[in-house]
Parts: structure tokens; sequence; C-alpha cells
């Protein structure tokens, strides 16, 4: 397995529209690995293959203390949406940035595992926010677009400011803007 490298916003490639997956094959299936181990050593809790540069529909998720609960969405789509929950979010792609989302609080979605069966899950809470999060990287956006424009403007200077000051460095997680 390989840790892959992570895009940063504002990089533009984070708004490429992820293609369906035609079949789950060995390729398919390395590029799961490498993206559940890119996720884990991050850390991170999801991560969508349009964040490694990779325009295809799949998802990673992990919500699990024990990072041993692997989740992985092939061509997900989410089918219903009920309610509405507020939750500070963050993403690999916008290190060290978390603020308040609205999402729906509870969510079905149909998808395909890495042995190509089709499924369908209800999620609620961290698990279904964390689904829609991801769903809406492979459709090319992210979670500061639900944001004002000021703040979307201060966290693309930030992020673009560390980057001149290490250009071959991820921006520093440890640096967290309160929004």
């Amino acid at each position: 397995m390989a840790i892959l490298d992570i895009l940063y916003y504002p990089d533009p490639r984070l708004r490429q529209i992820a293609a369906p997956v035609e079949h789950v094959d060995g390729e398919t299936k390395r590029l799961i690995d490498n993206m559940a181990e890119t996720m884990y050593q991050a850390p991170g809790v999801g991560l969508a293959a349009v964040q490694v540069n990779v325009p295809k529909r799949i998802v990673v998720i992990d919500i699990s203390e024990t990072k041993d609960e692997l989740k992985v969405f092939i061509n997900p789509h989410i089918i219903q949406r009920e309610g509405q929950i507020e939750i500070d979010e963050g993403c690999l792609s916008v290190p060290g940035v978390y603020a308040p989302v609205k999402r729906a609080q509870r969510i079905r979605v149909r998808a395909i595992d890495r042995e190509s069966k089709e499924f369908e899950l209800e999620a609620v809470g961290l698990l279904g926010v964390c689904i829609q999060h991801e769903v809406d990287h492979l459709s090319g956006k992210m979670f500061v677009d639900y944001l004002s424009r000021l703040k979307q403007d201060r966290i693309r200077k930030r992020l673009q400011k560390e980057q001149r000051r290490a250009p071959n460095q991820p921006p520093l997680p440890a640096s967290v803007i309160a929004l």
C-alpha cells in the first residue's frame, strides 16, 4: 500500500466531477486500500478519491475510535434526506479549518462495496454527515462552499500564505481558524 498525496484547497483539481466506476477490479481495490491508508495516516475519518487527484466516485470512511470499521462507497448516491443538523466540519483538504455546516440529519445512501455488491445504508449523526461531506467532494463541492464569501477568502488566503512559506509541505494542521 502507498500513502497518496492529498490535494489542498484551493487547488482547482478538487473541483473535478468524479466519473462513475464501471467495474471494481484490482486497480480499484488498490486505490481503495491506498485511500484508506492515506486517510488513517492523515489522520481523518473520510476521504474521497477526488481529494487524491483520482476523479472516480469512490469514498472511504471510518468513524470508529479503533479505526477498524472501514466503509467503502463506490458510486454512492444519497437517495433520501430527512431533518437537519448543524455540526462543525473539517476536511483533510482544508487542514486546521473547522466551521459549522448544516446537513441532513438522516440520510439513505445507495452504493457498491469493494466486492461489487450493491447496498443501501441509513446513516445518522457523524456517519451521515461524513457521507454527505464526501459525496459533495465527488461533485466538486467542498464544505467551505457552505460558508460566506468572506470566510472562504480568509481560508484561501491563509492556506496560500502557508503554501508560499513552505512550498513542499502541506498546510499546517495545527493552526486553526475560528470561524
